[in-house]
């Protein structure tokens, strides 16, 4: 199985880049599910209906989340009307959605599972207790397993692909908004990238708007953070082929597009 996977999408400018690139990176991967983190594609604070729509008719399969899942209060109007839009799996028990999915390609099934980390952000569930109970799901169905942990912390979200290695397909960390260059595959079969990196605004900071952020660290007064409407733009992620009997994965590469890294087709 071939898949690719879309760093955070933020704002106006993440998602018309990967409407202008989805078909070329089809061409170029021939993926046979894409992936997408969404939880900042409402002007950098969660996703709307509409959006959504938009991605999957875009040839977006599946939408994770993260801390800005519920920015967008209409959320909790459709998360649970769809399969292919999860929220992290260690969120309350009482919240909306679900945390995991499953699609199917060619007779041959992925899950997918979204989590959360703990370290700087809103504390949530045991995300590393959560993973171990829902793999046992998982593997009953395909020993396929995609896992994107949405995690400030480097160094948690570097555990959760040691603590996975060969129970997952693969480990993707986003939320950071950086792309990290240690992909790999870990020595037991499982692709691994801290951070995935994100897809919007390239002249900025994170996606804000630089000049808010620097006076946010000049003056330590509070100011509302705001994505461009214009500018120039990237758009990050990560292409990874599975083995479909043993779920393990073959080749793992990161995908950045830019204006100082044009697309290569």
């Amino acid at each position: 199985m071939k898949i690719v996977f879309i760093g955070d999408i933020v704002g106006s400018l993440g998602r018309d880049m990967v409407y202008r690139y989805l078909p070329r990176l089809k061409r170029k991967y021939n993926p046979d599910v894409i992936i997408a983190n969404g939880e900042n594609a409402a002007a950098g604070r969660g996703i709307t209906k509409v959006i959504f729509d938009d991605m999957l008719r875009a040839g977006v399969d599946v939408v994770t989340m993260g801390n800005h899942t519920w920015d967008q209060k209409e959320i909790y109007d459709f998360i649970d009307e769809t399969d292919y839009l999860i929220r992290p799996a260690n969120f309350s028990d009482e919240a909306p959605g679900r945390g995991m999915t499953t699609i199917s390609r060619n007779g041959v099934t992925l899950s997918v599972i979204n989590l959360h980390g703990r370290t700087f952000l809103p504390p949530h569930g045991d995300p590393f207790a959560k993973i171990d109970e829902l793999l046992d799901e998982a593997h009953e169905i395909s020993p396929l397993v995609f896992v994107d942990f949405h995690a400030e912390a480097t160094s948690e979200k570097i555990a959760m692909g040691w603590h996975l290695d060969g129970r997952a397909s693969a480990v993707v960390g986003t939320h950071t908004h950086v792309q990290t260059a240690d992909e790999r595959i870990l020595p037991e079969g499982t692709a691994y990238l801290t951070d995935a990196g994100m897809t919007g605004p390239y002249d900025e900071i994170l996606g804000m708007k630089k000049e808010d952020v620097i006076y946010r660290f000049q003056t330590n007064m509070p100011v509302r953070f705001e994505v461009p409407k214009n500018g120039r733009v990237q758009l990050n992620g990560l292409y990874v082929e599975l083995d479909d009997k043993t779920g393990k994965a073959i080749h793992v590469e990161r995908i950045m597009i830019n204006d100082d890294k044009p697309f290569e087709s």
